[in-house]
């Protein structure tokens, strides 16, 4: 089992940036886990945003955010990252961490092992 807790989300204003936290109990076994961000708007699916390899050097990223947004990780920390610049209001929704044991990125939130509860993104135009 393994344990995941966002943090870093909040209210922006179009433009700005916030950088949200996914910090993960898995130990040493984090450096095998592929790992994801989704996120979930309200009256939508939750839907992927981002995803990196257990090593950090693949990562990938859904259209509407490339360019904006940056997933890395910390396997000291056993901590994901979502750097989001360039925040727009279709960007506001619950941002989820995700873990998959494979250690493969897929978009699909069924692949996924481990979630956590979510933090909140709103960005005002």
């Amino acid at each position: 089992q393994v344990q995941l807790v966002e943090s870093g989300g909040g209210l922006v204003q179009a433009g700005g940036s916030l950088r949200l936290s996914c910090a993960a109990s898995a130990g040493r076994t984090f450096r095998y886990y592929a790992m994801a961000w989704f996120r979930q708007a309200p009256g939508k699916e939750r839907d992927f945003v981002a995803g990196i390899n257990g090593d950090g050097d693949v990562t990938r990223y859904v259209e509407s955010v490339e360019g904006r947004f940056t997933i890395s990780r910390d396997n000291v920390k056993n901590t994901v990252y979502l750097q989001m610049n360039s925040l727009k209001p279709e960007d506001t929704a619950v941002y989820y961490c995700a873990a998959r044991r494979i250690n493969v990125i897929v978009s699909a939130e069924v692949a996924y092992n481990y979630w956590g509860q979510g933090t909140q993104v709103t960005v005002s135009s």
